[in-house]
């Protein structure tokens, strides 16, 4: 397929905006295609890669196990939890068990809900708008959060669960995904600039930081850069064999309790 425009579709987070600084900036060659950029919250473009609405989307893992036949995984850009990563909270002197409780979860696609059932399946669960799951569970609407960001009275660290169960590998949580019929040629163009953004926005940190603070949803500097700390790293430049086993792992188990429909072999598309 031939095409001088595409759309690269993100979430409104820091981590994620730190990422596409590189062709925010316009500091990467994109050889004359333009490139869009849309922002949207992790589970509605989970939804909308299931029409195939945009080139290239940022996905949670979970919502790729249903994807592999439409989407090819690219090979960076993924946000992987290293001994941390989604974590559920209650109100102090909540409870301190998910067992038999009612959990708001961001959504039902995300990577953090699959986690959460692999680590525990027996609890009832509520779809809460991501950034309104701590008031949710403060107000009583739910016994439970699920959270990425720090939270009140903290449960379980899933990612400190997974690495324990996994010996010692990451978490994936979510990445970037590419239309096959852009064809093996866009694939790679555009493969290379996402590379570059990346790579450029961890060469210059304190500029890429300052750019990704306007999407930092209240969060000042200094935790503004701890946190893409934790989702920017070497793993994100490339999955490389510790990752890759990360995903390999979480794919596997999930098929194996049921919780995805089909093995999803982790193959990348350039």
């Amino acid at each position: 397929m031939s095409l001088n425009r595409i759309t690269v579709a993100h979430s409104p987070d820091s981590d994620d905006a730190f990422m596409f600084f590189g062709l925010a900036s316009g500091a990467v060659d994109t050889g004359g295609i333009v490139v869009d950029q849309v922002l949207s919250d992790i589970e509605t473009l989970n939804r909308a890669a299931f029409e195939g609405k945009y080139e290239v989307t940022a996905v949670s893992f979970h919502a790729y196990a249903h994807l592999a036949d439409k989407y090819a995984l690219l090979p960076h850009g993924a946000s992987m939890g290293d001994n941390y990563g989604p974590i559920v909270v209650a109100k102090a002197g909540g409870p301190t068990a998910v067992k038999g409780r009612r959990v708001a979860i961001p959504g039902t696609l995300t990577t953090a809900y699959l986690t959460l059932r692999l680590y525990e399946s027996d609890f009832e669960y509520v779809v809460v708008p991501f950034d309104q799951i701590q008031q949710a569970v403060l107000d009583g609407k739910a016994e439970a959060g699920l959270l990425i960001h720090e939270g009140q009275q903290k449960i379980v660290d899933l990612g400190e669960w997974w690495n324990q169960r996994t010996g010692g590998l990451p978490l994936p949580l979510g990445g970037n995904i590419i239309r096959r019929d852009l064809g093996p040629d866009m694939i790679g163009k555009v493969s290379k600039m996402l590379h570059d953004s990346i790579a450029h926005a961890l060469s210059h940190r304190e500029a890429a930081v300052e750019y990704a603070l306007q999407f930092g949803r209240g969060l000042d500097r200094a935790k503004t850069d701890r946190f893409v700390g934790m989702y920017v790293n070497d793993l994100t430049l490339s999955y490389g064999e510790r990752g890759r086993r990360g995903l390999e792992r979480l794919m596997g188990d999930a098929y194996a309790k049921g919780l995805i429909p089909n093995p999803v072999p982790v193959v990348f598309a350039a």
